[in-house]
């Protein structure tokens, strides 16, 4: 068995542990902050040491080329993010104006609201 039989190479912006709805991001993140391969298995149950280990493996050896994927991955995310806060849907608007009359009135919610302005 080849390592790369390990994924699922769904297209150039997602990559996933065969058999999982896990990106091979979420692994490699994890031991990226310093997390051993137990402490990853510990969060994610669902996926075997065998998964783990290949991920880490198959990040050591494509490092450059997982670096850029993980990096365009975060671009994209911080783009929706941004969309979404130029064009809020009409749920978020609802929320911002209850949170605007909230702060209008003076009233104190036991949760901050929070949401792009």
């Amino acid at each position: 068995m080849e390592l790369v039989d390990t994924f699922e190479f769904i297209s150039p912006e997602t990559i996933r542990i065969k058999g999982t709805r896990v990106g091979i991001e979420v692994v490699i993140e994890k031991f990226l902050e310093g997390a051993s391969p137990e402490e990853i298995q510990r969060h994610h149950p669902h996926l075997t040491f065998k998964q783990i280990y290949a991920t880490i493996t198959y990040y050591l050896f494509n490092q450059e080329r997982v670096d850029a994927y993980i990096k365009a991955g975060h671009k994209r995310v911080e783009d929706a993010y941004e969309k979404q806060c130029q064009n809020p849907s009409s749920g978020v608007k609802r929320l911002m104006k209850i949170k605007e009359q909230r702060e209008a009135s003076g009233l104190q919610s036991r949760e901050e609201i929070s949401v792009c302005l």
